[in-house]
């Protein structure tokens, strides 16, 4: 088979498994494969089709055994959570008076949060609080 066939075919199997269908990364190193088979050709080593088919057939089992499962973990247990820890402590400017129990909205770290007034008194606008517990996405925050 000639060489650019078998960039054919590689290309064919990796479009096939980016935008077709989710085949858990079999295809991707299928197409890896054939396209090494193909460059193989391209750069001037002579093999016979069975030799082709031979290497093809190493480099394709070589490396889904290889690599297949932890790329594939790598790329599909990701929850898309990013870990931060918020710390407790922290300060927030509360941008309305905030009477005990009552939510508003604050800037923390480059987001908007929810806060909640934890206190026994009302934290009045413009004053710092801190951050006492986290619920959810919520900041429990106290008069600081």
């Amino acid at each position: 088979m000639s060489w650019w066939s078998w960039l054919v075919i590689g290309i064919g199997l990796l479009a096939a498994e980016m935008f077709l269908i989710d085949a858990q990364f079999y295809l991707l190193f299928l197409g890896v494969a054939a396209a090494l088979v193909g460059l193989l050709g391209l750069v001037g080593v002579p093999l016979p089709d069975w030799g082709q088919w031979v290497v093809f057939s190493i480099l394709s089992l070589a490396s889904v055994l290889a690599f297949r499962r932890p790329l594939y973990q790598m790329i599909r247990n990701r929850s898309g959570h990013v870990e931060q820890r918020l710390t407790l402590g922290d300060r927030v400017t509360v941008p309305v008076r905030l009477e005990p129990g009552a939510t508003c909205r604050v800037d923390y770290r480059g987001s908007t949060w929810s806060a909640r007034n934890v206190d026994g008194s009302a934290i009045e606008a413009g004053t710092e609080a801190v951050i006492d517990q986290v619920e959810d996405l919520t900041l429990r925050i106290k008069a600081g």
